[in-house]
């Protein structure tokens, strides 16, 4: 199975005995990791441990303290591997295609002139991230998460098979911090790349990753599909959270109401009245001897507790409360 896996994804990039940083400041050392084709992989750790050095270091923006890394595809580094950092595009004044048409700049000549060929993947990556509507929009009247995408686009434009990404859902909102995780899951999915991304975004990289590094204290990166690394304790020991429960995704609340609540339905209005008890401070466990019933009558959600029904969870909190 193993060697069968292996065929189908193809390492692309790896690294050997690899350390990153500045002059005698070493970020990360002794790295031997792998990107393969068709993966999404999450790079994560605190911060200033050395993502953004990493992700330039492997670009040949900086050069590696120590050891190597090898491209199984061949040729200048810009046709083998793109990058979207978080720089600021420096014109303002300049148009959502005129940018993404930077991305063909590396397979120009000295007219830089289009070619079809160069029209064409230009067009594919306009269609891949769905901005259309955006192209003869200034990259200046452009929101943080229209940016991101566009970035994204003039790297598709640039036809690598490796995108490097650093922190691409920075400062945006939930719905586009999740279009672009979706985007890049698919992109890995439907044009075999290997797209690494530094983040921070750990409740959209569990969900979404095929593999995840963590950088440590140690100044090493331990590999490992995500369920792997929050069951074995990488998370836990690594980022060190505070009330929170990475094993059941969810905030520790205090049970300061000294009541118990057992709680009978299915699906997501369990999940959800279960949260507004415990945020509550009321202990929810079977066997409890109040009993709070989730009924559905004709599409519509309601709360019983013995005779007494409940068409909404705030009702039924100050009834408990009272």
């Amino acid at each position: 199975m193993a060697n069968s896996f292996n065929q189908i994804s193809p390492s692309l990039l790896s690294t050997k005995n690899l350390s990153v940083g500045y002059g005698s400041n070493v970020l990360l050392s002794n790295l031997n990791l792998e990107l393969k084709s068709g993966e999404l992989v999450c790079f994560m750790g605190p911060n200033g441990i050395g993502k953004s050095s990493l992700i330039k270091t492997l670009m040949g923006l900086n050069q590696p303290l120590k050891g190597e890394i090898h491209f199984s595809q061949e040729g200048p580094i810009e046709k083998v591997a793109s990058v979207v950092l978080t720089d600021r595009i420096q014109h303002p004044q300049l148009k959502v295609y005129e940018l993404i048409m930077l991305g063909r700049y590396p397979y120009l000549d000295w007219r830089l002139k289009l070619r079809y060929e160069d029209e064409t993947k230009i067009e594919l990556a306009i269609t891949q991230t769905r901005i259309q509507h955006l192209l003869e929009t200034k990259i200046a009247e452009l929101s943080d998460g229209q940016m991101q995408m566009v970035m994204i686009a003039r790297a598709l434009a640039q036809d690598t098979k490796i995108i490097l990404l650093d922190e691409p859902t920075a400062h945006l909102d939930l719905n586009n911090r999740v279009e672009i995780m979706n985007l890049l899951k698919r992109l890995t999915r439907e044009t075999s790349r290997a797209i690494l991304m530094a983040t921070h975004e750990l409740d959209l990289a569990l969900q979404t990753a095929d593999q995840v590094w963590i950088a440590g204290s140690d100044k090493t990166i331990k590999t490992g599909i995500p369920e792997d690394l929050v069951l074995d304790g990488s998370f836990d020991s690594i980022f060190q959270f505070k009330g929170y429960d990475l094993k059941t995704g969810k905030i520790s609340h205090a049970e300061f109401r000294g009541k118990n609540v057992c709680v009978k339905g299915d699906g997501y209005a369990l999940l959800w009245t279960k949260n507004a008890l415990e945020r509550n401070g009321y202990s929810v466990f079977d066997g409890a001897d109040t009993v709070v019933e989730i009924v559905n009558e004709n599409g519509r959600m309601k709360w019983r507790i013995g005779g007494t029904e409940f068409s909404d969870l705030n009702s039924l909190l100050n009834s408990l409360a009272a």
